[in-house]
């Protein structure tokens, strides 16, 4: 059983990609860093002996995690609490993730952080569903911090060497269209999560993103409602900030929650 301050895999495993997720530390050494250089979905790399020098992070509760959840994940969650921060650490740390078949963010093809730790990403403007999708996607299961830039679609390969940022959802960029696959697929395969409720919510993007409704019955809602927040926010990223709260509802019910049905109304008394 897990130590008071630690939590499972397991239980990791079910609020990574969910608001309540929280901040992830990574302090693994550098050597056992470069051995395997991927990195549990939405963690940060981070120094255990320099947390006071750490960006600033956001709110809420951090998970701290090392190579096997001993010295370094543990020392490094009560420096967080003694400072008032709530923290736990990964029982059986990046190994046990790893023994379980959980998903690792292949980190290759990841844009450098800036000074702050934050990864850069920029697209086109006026977003409808790719770049609303992929967004999320990186900000739930990448880089909780990452910074979305939206500009005319001329100057996204400009601004992206300009900022050392990662373009995405344009012609002739790494993560974008490819064949029958749309932007928010290729980054699914390319940062390794290939999960059952995300390649579920794959197919729906998709099939709203490439005008072929019939590959789900969901995509014409996406479509519709994608297509009305587009016309509610002039500004990028509150469409954004809007269309998360969306993603996050479709994960949850891609998860947990296909399976289930509603009819009204639902409290009829049984006949005698």
């Amino acid at each position: 059983m897990p130590a008071p301050n630690a939590i499972s895999v397991d239980k990791l495993a079910r609020i990574i990609g969910t608001p309540r997720a929280p901040v992830i530390l990574d302090v693994r050494s550098e050597t056992d860093f470069a051995t395997d250089p991927r990195l549990v979905p939405g963690s940060i790399r981070a120094d255990d002996r320099e947390l006071a020098n750490l960006p600033p992070l956001p709110p809420g509760p951090v998970l701290v995690l090392c190579q096997a959840g001993h010295r370094r994940s543990q020392g490094a969650a009560a420096w967080l609490r003694a400072e008032g921060r709530p923290a736990e650490y990964l029982d059986g740390g990046f190994v046990a993730w790893r023994e379980a078949g959980l998903p690792l963010i292949q980190t290759d093809h990841l844009p450098p952080r800036d000074g702050q730790g934050r990864t850069v990403w920029v697209t086109r403007a006026r977003p409808k569903i790719d770049r609303i999708a992929c967004p999320w996607l990186i900000r739930r299961f990448v880089d909780p911090r990452a910074v979305i830039l939206f500009v005319a679609p001329a100057e996204v390969s400009g601004v992206a060497e300009r900022h050392e940022a990662a373009p995405f959802d344009i012609e002739d960029v790494f993560f974008s269209h490819r064949g029958d696959l749309c932007s928010f697929d290729v980054m699914l395969a390319d940062l390794g999560l290939s999960v059952p409720a995300l390649d579920r919510l794959a197919v729906i993007v998709r099939a709203a993103d490439t005008a072929r409704l019939d590959l789900a019955p969901e995509a014409a809602g996406l479509l519709a409602v994608s297509l009305g927040l587009s016309r509610m926010y002039a500004d990028d990223l509150e469409q954004l900030e809007a269309g998360m709260l969306v993603y996050d509802a479709l994960y949850r019910w891609a998860r947990d929650a296909t399976g289930e049905t509603h009819n009204w109304p639902t409290n009829k008394p049984r006949a005698e």
